[in-house]
């Protein structure tokens, strides 16, 4: 205990003076980026007035698609494209395609109703609030905003109008509502079927909690949302979904069409380094059943329920092959949980220098494009195990009580 003590930096409850200036610095960096590069056509719109390609030109063209009254053909590759060519008054290399379940496509529908600009901005706006919300209530201080709006993947996604914030803030709002309100975590689970990639961990840990109001609550979302859209939809776009993911995977994960560098995962890097498909799968299949285990040990035991959170997140972004650098916004709910052990206990010295290592990686990556993502999981994930071992945590029974007394409070 003295050793561990002697090891804290900063005392419990303080903010260190490098972690909050360099978080004040990145969220100046992206507050000042967005409408300097709208106005200056670096963002969805060039300086020759066709519109720049870029990913969230996908859920608009899927969601026209659904407008006109063909859902199903939002899931071919073809007459997807010639919508966002339409659209763009471009054409480019490659696709975008769409590969989400039926369920997305309410969303989709939705924002295709308002013009290409304002449904850009307006995703990463609106899908930006939950996201602030579950980080400020996770760190359990003003600081959750500063640290939410600072993470540097922000910038990556919002540049993209990718879904990272939604799936953020659904993975962190079930994870930060579980102990206290299982029914409402349960919803927040089921709800991030519209990326079951990132849902795969949950059942196992559930069962070794015995968390069985979330479990079934989020199958029951999960199917309810599935039925509306197979009723909206129509039979034919769950048909087409299941025709085309096999196509989908065969593009992304066999023949590279997205270079290796793009995707932040072991198999990515694995492949980065001109490894064959098969060692790939051999490292992610080890890795992911490592994680699994470790988990199941971890939701079984008595570590702090902080860590267990933290350990949650970032295992689902190492357990998926799949996962381009906008997904790593789910660290960031990792990273809050870490913030919160921190402020209660204080923080360790490696800790902040460990999670500006973290930062760089994340804002990097364009110049080595290279998985850097991965290295930032990592770093994350050691700074989870070096807390678990440490006999400062506290008692499940104890991290229960913290985070029922009025939600998660410091």
């Amino acid at each position: 205990m003295a050793a561990s003590e002697s090891a804290t930096n900063h005392e419990p409850g303080t903010i260190p003076p490098a972690l909050f200036n360099a978080c004040f610095v990145l969220f100046v960096i992206n507050a000042a980026f967005f409408p300097t590069a709208y106005l200056a056509h670096w963002w969805i719109w060039g300086p020759d007035g066709l519109g720049i390609p870029i990913d969230f030109v996908n859920v608009w063209a899927a969601g026209r698609l659904v407008l006109e009254g063909h859902p199903a053909q939002a899931y071919d590759w073809d007459i997807h494209k010639q919508i966002q060519v339409a659209l763009l008054g471009q054409s480019y290399e490659g696709n975008f395609a769409w590969h989400y379940p039926p369920p997305f496509l309410f969303v989709a529908s939705l924002l295709a109703c308002f013009p290409y600009t304002v449904a850009f901005i307006g995703w990463a706006a609106t899908s930006l609030v939950p996201y602030l919300a579950v980080m400020r209530a996770i760190v359990g201080r003003p600081f959750g905003l500063l640290l939410a709006a600072a993470f540097p993947v922000v910038l990556t996604n919002a540049l993209v109008g990718q879904n990272g914030f939604l799936t953020a803030s659904l993975i962190g709002g079930t994870l930060y509502l579980l102990p206290m309100r299982p029914v409402l975590a349960g919803i927040c689970l089921g709800l991030l079927s519209y990326k079951p990639q990132y849902g795969l961990l949950f059942p196992l840990v559930l069962i070794a909690a015995s968390q069985w109001r979330v479990f079934v609550t989020a199958a029951i979302v999960a199917i309810a949302t599935a039925a509306a859209s197979w009723l909206a939809f129509g039979t034919e776009s769950w048909q087409a979904f299941v025709h085309w993911m096999p196509m989908f995977s065969q593009a992304f994960l066999t023949e590279g069409r997205a270079p290796w560098g793009k995707m932040q995962s072991i198999f990515a890097l694995v492949r980065f380094f001109g490894g064959s498909e098969q060692l790939a799968w051999i490292f992610q299949w080890i890795m992911s059943g490592a994680v699994a285990v470790v988990l199941a040990l971890m939701w079984r035991s008595r570590i702090s329920y902080c860590l267990k959170a933290a350990a949650l997140a970032a295992g689902t972004l190492l357990t998926t092959p799949y996962l381009f650098l906008y997904d790593l916004m789910v660290l960031a709910i990792a990273v809050a949980f870490l913030v919160r052990i921190g402020l209660r206990q204080g923080f360790e010295r490696y800790e902040v220098p460990a999670l500006g290592l973290v930062a760089a990686l994340l804002m990097f990556y364009p110049l080595f494009g290279a998985p850097t993502g991965f290295g930032a999981t990592l770093v994350v994930s050691s700074l989870i195990a070096r807390r678990s071992w440490s006999r400062r945590e506290l008692s499940d029974g104890d991290s229960a009580r913290i985070l029922s007394n009025g939600l998660i409070r410091t």
